[in-house]
């Protein structure tokens, strides 16, 4: 079944909660609360005497839920007529390749490349031995590598609803949630040099504008 379902009705379920009581339940609280002052650039930072992959791996769900339902807003204007290739500007083209069910880059409609990177997204997060949700279970060694690309590939759905669909986001009104939710973003990516900076070209200008229009913010 396609990950948002028949005429972008979505049938995906958010990640599931994490388990109360567990260091990332607290560390889930906590990066709530630091969120609610307002201040991004502390709400990013890794919370004294914490463990860094733990606080990456409570953000990484974060980060992903609140761009599915930001996609989620748009998907019945995201189609494959309206958008038949995956892109961020006429300069930015993505093609999707997972390795497994797609080992070379294949061109798709954006909304066919994001259908495949939720999926995607969705079967890491859901893999006990790279995103473990039980106490005193290890990360794996590789638990940094697998957090940068799920992160390079969530900025690409921000990239193209910028690009594409920035009109109808102001239209429903969505723009300053949309803002801030990348604003976090980008802040949390340059705390842990999570995506390179040519990944970051096609929204480079918004970027500066956003980290540059208050040195708190």
């Amino acid at each position: 079944m396609s990950f948002f379902g028949l005429k972008g009705h979505k049938t995906f379920k958010p990640k599931r909660n994490i388990p109360e009581g567990t260091s990332q339940y607290a560390l889930k609280k906590y990066a709530e609360s630091t969120l609610g002052s307002g201040n991004l650039r502390l709400a990013v930072q890794l919370p004294e005497g914490e463990d860094l992959n733990e606080w990456l791996a409570v953000n990484t769900v974060d980060f992903f839920n609140q761009i599915n339902m930001l996609y989620g807003t748009i998907t019945e204007f995201c189609t494959p007529q309206e958008c038949p290739v995956m892109s961020a500007g006429p300069k930015y083209e993505y093609h999707w390749c997972d390795g497994v069910q797609f080992k070379k880059p294949v061109k798709v409609s954006a909304p066919e490349y994001v259908d495949y990177l939720m999926t995607w997204v969705q079967s890491q997060l859901d893999d006990e031995s790279l995103f473990p949700s039980k106490i005193g279970v290890p990360f794996p060694k590789n638990f940094p590598s697998v957090v940068k690309t799920i992160f390079k590939r969530l900025f690409r759905v921000y990239a193209h609803i910028y690009h594409a669909h920035f009109p109808r986001i102001v239209s429903l009104g969505e723009e300053a949630h949309l803002n801030t939710s990348f604003k976090h973003f980008v802040f949390f990516v340059m705390e842990f040099g999570l995506i390179e900076k040519k990944e970051l070209v096609p929204l480079e200008e918004l970027i500066r504008t956003l980290t540059s229009d208050a040195r708190n913010a």
